[in-house]
Parts: C-alpha cells; structure tokens; sequence
C-alpha cells in the first residue's frame, strides 16, 4: 500500500478498532495514516488507546482529509453518515461499507455518480486477527480497489473477493457462524461437565478442541470429512458420539441454521 494513503473510519467500534490495528500490525500504514469518528466519545477514546491512531466527532472531516473510508456504523445510521459526507467525496475516494445488509446500489445511490464503492461482509473473529471476509466490487470500484480491499482485510484474517448475490449466504455462514461456534463450544463444556470436569477446564479443553480443529482444516487442506474419519477407529468412542450427533440430526440442524440466517440477510437487504 502506498506510504501516502491514508485511510479514514466513520464509526470507532470494535469491528473498525480491529481493522485499525491489523492494519498498522501488518505494517500496510503507518498509525499516522489513519483517522476516525464518532460521535459516541467513549468510542472515541476507547478507539485511540487501542489503535494509537487520531480521531474526531466529525465524519466530514474524516471524509476530507482520508483517501479510504471505511464505513463503520450500523445499518440504520448509514444514509445518515454518506447523506453528510457526499458532498466531500469525490472520485479520489473509495469507500468500504461493512454495514450488514446495505447494498451496493443503495450505497452507491447515496453518493456521487461514479463512486468507487466495495460491499465488505466481516465476522467478529477480527477482534482477535482471525477474521473470515467476503467483499463485492460496485460497478465503479476498479481492479486496484479490489487488490486494496484483499490487502486490507487480509490483515485481520482471510478474505475473499465474490459476486455481491453470494454475500447473503456469507452472512449466514461466517457472519452468523461465529454464534453457532460459540454455542458448539458451551454445548462440549457442558458434556464434559456432566462427565466429571470442572467448568473451566471444560471451556478450555473445547475451546482448544474447535480451534485445533480448524486450524488442522484450514493448514492441510483436507476435506472435513477426512479428518473425521482420523478420528473415528473402528468400534471406538467417537464413532459412538458421531452417532449420537447423527441420530439428533445436528449436520441438518447447522445447514439449516445457515440456510435460515443467509434468507434473513437478504430480506433486511430488500428492507
């Protein structure tokens, strides 16, 4: 990324906190190089301590003086921010939108003709550099903007650049999945506290168990279904518990869980 480019938050939340600093981490800016607002002080202190970055109440002055924005605020305040900064945006900027469910053509909308726009679907593993990303070029945004988005939010975990019909699904998936996790997790915990451990030490062995797992998924590239076939001898303890897990139908369960998320991501879109 270029040593001059400097890249402007408009809303200082976690989400934008994350990003922020997997940025400077990665060494693709310079600390200096970044701003944000919010109208919310403690967001914005909490956003300078965490990032060391500089930040102010006034989104246009964000969108003044940054070359990148990045739109951070909830789905519902957005027309609002791009409705006070259009007028300062110009063909220099490009604007990432990591507002759930706003679309592209109402982003667009609400800017200049030929505004350079990308749709961003984050999840909150950001938080800890372990995002999963999915992004949408706008009909304006060029192939060096999308060069710059899989920098960006490379950053802070993996991501993947994809037709915007598909990111409702990524929604479901990734961007709800995390819930699903979670709940998996508190689910082990709880097993293995009816077996006999103590509390933590059941969090933390699950916990450990999911990430491990993962980890293993994502580094050798094997199909998931292998990998549990490593772990199933024949006559042995998992066999027995993947039965139990069939028999309750939690592989249906999980698909559902994304199929539903994904259509409801599509109907607040359309809302």
């Amino acid at each position: 990324m270029s040593t001059r480019l400097t890249i402007g938050f408009l809303g200082a939340g976690r989400m934008a906190t994350a990003l922020a600093k997997g940025l400077v981490h990665a060494k693709l800016v310079n600390a200096d190089q970044i701003i944000a607002s919010d109208l919310l002080e403690a967001a914005r202190s909490a956003f300078a301590k965490e990032a060391g970055v500089g930040t102010t109440a006034s989104n246009l002055e964000v969108a003044q003086s940054a070359d990148v924005l990045v739109l951070a605020v909830k789905p519902d305040q957005v027309a609002g921010v791009l409705k006070e900064i259009r007028s300062a945006v110009t063909e220099k900027h490009l604007v990432c939108s990591i507002a759930a469910g706003v679309t592209l053509a109402k982003l667009e909308s609400s800017l200049s003709d030929g505004a350079r726009v990308i749709r961003v679907m984050p999840n909150t593993p950001a938080l800890v550099g372990a995002s999963a990303t999915a992004y949408a070029l706008g009909k304006h945004a060029t192939a060096e903007d999308g060069q710059l988005a899989q920098k960006m939010f490379s950053a802070v975990g993996l991501a993947f650049q994809l037709k915007e019909s598909l990111l409702d699904a990524v929604t479901g998936l990734s961007g709800s999945g995390p819930a699903y996790v979670y709940l998996l997790i508190e689910a082990l915990s709880d097993g293995g506290v009816a077996a006999g451990l103590p509390r933590d030490v059941a969090t933390k062995l699950a916990a450990q168990t999911v990430f491990g797992s993962a980890k293993m998924a994502l580094e050798t590239g094997l199909h998931p279904g292998v990998l549990k076939d490593m772990v199933t001898s024949p006559g042995g303890t998992t066999i027995e518990g993947v039965h139990e897990l069939e028999k309750a139908g939690v592989r249906g369960a999980l698909m559902g869980a994304v199929r539903a998320a994904a259509e409801k991501s599509k109907k607040l879109g359309q809302g």
